[in-house]
């Protein structure tokens, strides 16, 4: 800007943004911020300059358009959900205060298009820093008739402000609630003698003359005078955005104890449309609890907007007499987002209004919490889902289920995990990888029985902080588990269950919780995915096994044995390798049959079958050719090497007990060498070996360099 030009107030800027609690701006006829105090942080992230954004350059950039008429106020919500109002200062001047969210759709909505919208690119601290949530639109309208005392600048003389704007988060959460609360109770006809003065923040009695340490953070001074009361609330208020929103309930809950002599308070939160406990003070510490009336109820908001909570009457039980529980809903407008459930008697319906009035006054700061809470949250389970995906890409093929069990465990902190995977034809679940077990499991132990198998039958996942406190029975002993927590959790993709995740141990010592669950789930798409694919391609090598296997020998076909035979060829050719190769006949197969039946002459070739693949080495090859005729590949062999093994099969075979008779063989064989090393030769070769085996007496292997030779020299005779 020119700082030649005359400047704005900036001290009447900022006392009417510390009177109200609310952003005030100073928008030029150009459509440019000139000066700003308490700006919400949303506005500042969307505009880090003078200039606005096309998007708020329609409704803030507009002000001194909208306010024509000077003295009255223009109302508008902007593009991001905030409540504004305007008023003209002067001829080249408006003012802009509010910057507020009224509905909480809006601020939902905000959290929504930071987490994955249009917003996700700001980040979250700087976005979610100075949040303003507003009780009313009264406030507003009051926050305009005070900027109307901003003195305006001379006509065409709007210059920086003679002391800038400190760049600074907003004012005071203290300060804020001083205007929030003031106006509040101006509104509202019913007043208490605890708290006369509409202008003053709700402040309660403090009985003890000493400090009570009410929280990490949080001490309560002494009450030595209403100011001083007064202070102590601002104090604990403004102590609220320091801490994060679980922290913040704790200590919202034992300040009210310590406050007021209160021994059993709970805070519920929304979920959904129930409240249920998180947290716990007291003799309601750790309980567990969910209302059976919803958030949405109309009597919790008749009791939000009438300052006294709403009475539950407790069951009563054998041992004690039934108790009142208190409700103390939380929220803004007219949508209750939480309560604090008090237990003790409380007869005094001043001490419960001003309770009441707590809950009003943190409500604004406990939706920030709440908005920072959701943000964070989103950020580190985008980054977990991130770094799990990067982790799925370098998984290899050969370790697969293992890697993705280790990738998950890691995740979640666990020491130890498996995989569980349905195989349907057991009906049983089927152990894929193990992480972190001190022994595998037995050989016929039922897998997954005790829990996993519950888990994937009703396809919900189970968070157990302690298993003794269940009627699960407890782990075998060997196990030797660290703790006694656990989480299982189905694996489903499409609508259907194919698996379970198991993990136990976290590393932290901690019990696996709600934010453990809500990581897996995370994850899960991926991980189902990735499980999917690999259990489709253990099952495609399933198929593509059978494809080139025999199914009545367990044998590889003579499909696979050619493909292998052609590459085994050009491996010898390039390499100078020695390789052999068989063909190999039942003797008198076709009379076998005709005795005693096909089906025992299927009998007779799976016996063959196991002698050969018995007798064979492990690189060797053996394929069922066809029929009766068997073929095996013997890389590296010289022919020497091969007739040795085919006479060992040849005698191992005679050797067989088979059902009927006594059954024998006839082999041929061929090797590679400079004259014969093509695959068609070499099975040419092998196979008039083989007819010459059994044309001179069956029962004998015949190599054909042997037979070639003897031709050779009967020729010559």
């Amino acid at each position: 800007m020119n700082n030649e030009r005359t400047s704005i107030d900036a001290r009447a800027v900022d006392s009417v943004a510390s009177a109200t609690g609310l952003a005030v701006a100073v928008v030029d006829s150009a459509g440019r911020q000139v000066a700003v105090a308490n700006n919400n942080s949303i506005c500042a992230s969307l505009n880090p300059s003078d200039d606005f954004s096309p998007e708020c350059a329609e409704y803030c950039g507009r002000a001194v358009e909208m306010t024509a008429n000077a003295g009255e106020p223009a109302s508008y919500e902007c593009h991001a959900g905030l409540e504004c109002r305007a008023v003209r200062i002067g001829p080249d001047a408006a003012v802009v205060v509010g910057r507020t969210f009224l509905k909480s759709e809006n601020y939902r909505s905000a959290t929504k298009r930071a987490i994955d919208g249009d917003w996700s690119q700001y980040s979250p601290a700087a976005f979610f820093e100075n949040i303003l949530l507003s009780g009313s639109a009264a406030v507003l309208d009051k926050a305009a008739e005070a900027a109307l005392r901003i003195p305006p600048p001379p006509p065409g003389n709007l210059a920086e402000p003679q002391i800038p704007t400190p760049k600074r988060p907003g004012i005071p959460v203290s300060e804020r609630l001083t205007g929030l609360v003031a106006r509040f109770n101006r509104d509202t006809s019913k007043r208490s003698a605890v708290n006369p003065d509409p202008e003053q923040p709700v402040a309660v009695p403090l009985d003890s003359a000493a400090p009570k340490q009410v929280g990490p953070d949080v001490v309560a001074p002494e009450p030595e005078s209403r100011g001083a009361q007064a202070q102590a609330w601002r104090s604990f208020f403004s102590s609220l955005l320091k801490t994060d929103y679980g922290q913040a309930t704790d200590s919202i809950l034992e300040f009210l104890a310590s406050q007021f002599e209160l021994k059993s308070l709970m805070w519920l939160d929304r979920s959904g449309d129930r409240l249920a406990a998180t947290a716990g003070f007291g003799d309601l510490k750790n309980r567990r609890l969910q209302l059976g009336m919803a958030a949405s109820d109309a009597r919790l908001i008749d009791a939000l907007r009438s300052e006294m909570p709403f009475e539950l009457g407790e069951r009563k039980r054998d041992d004690a007499a039934a108790r009142k529980m208190h409700l103390f809903p939380i929220g803004v407008g007219d949508e209750v987002s939480a309560a604090i459930a008090v237990l003790d008697e409380m007869p005094d319906d001043a001490v419960k209004r001003q309770i009441a009035r707590t809950a009003l006054s943190i409500a604004p700061q406990i939706e920030i919490l709440r908005l920072r809470s959701a943000v964070n949250k989103s950020e580190t389970l985008s980054t977990a889902v991130r770094r799990f995906g990067e982790n799925l890409k370098r998984i290899d093929a050969d370790d697969l289920w293992l890697r993705l069990t280790q990738n998950a465990a890691e995740m979640l902190r666990a020491e130890r995990a498996s995989l569980l995977i349905y195989d349907e034809k057991s009906d049983a679940l089927a152990m894929k990888a193990l992480v972190g077990a001190k022994s595998m499991p037995g050989e016929g132990e039922a897998i997954g029985q005790r829990v996993a198998m519950h888990v994937f039958q009703k396809s919900l996942p189970v968070a157990v902080a302690d298993v003794r406190k269940t009627s699960l029975p407890p782990a075998p002993a060997d196990r030797e588990y660290k703790t006694f927590s656990f989480l299982s959790c189905p694996i489903a993709i499409s609508g259907r269950t194919i698996g379970v995740m198991n993990f136990a141990d976290r590393a932290c010592g901690l019990a696996f919780d709600k934010n453990s669950l809500e990581l897996f789930l995370a994850i899960a798409p991926q991980l189902a995915v990735a499980v999917d694919r690999a259990f489709l391609k253990e099952m495609a090598g399933k198929f593509e096994q059978l494809s080139v296997t025999d199914a009545l020998t367990g044998l590889l076909n003579r499909r696979y044995m050619e493909a292998r035979l052609t590459e085994e060829v050009k491996r010898s050719n390039r390499h100078g390798f020695p390789m052999s190769f068989m063909m190999l006949d039942v003797d008198n197969f076709k009379s076998y049959n005709d005795a005693f039946g096909h089906p025992a002459g299927d009998e007779a070739l799976k016996i063959v079958s196991g002698v050969i693949r018995d007798t064979l080495r492990g690189a060797d090859v053996a394929a069922r050719f066809g029929g009766e005729e068997f073929a095996i590949l013997l890389p590296q062999t010289t022919g020497d090497e091969a007739s040795t093994i085919a006479e060992r099969i040849r005698r191992n075979i005679e050797h067989a007990k088979f059902a009927h008779r006594r059954v024998t063989t006839s082999i041929g064989v061929a090797s590679c060498s400079a004259a014969l090393c093509v695959s068609a030769d070499l099975i040419s070769a092998a196979d008039q070996a083989l007819y010459e085996a059994k044309r001179s007496g069956r029962n004998r292997v015949l190599a054909f360099e042997e037979m070639a030779a003897s031709s050779v020299g009967s020729a010559a005779n």
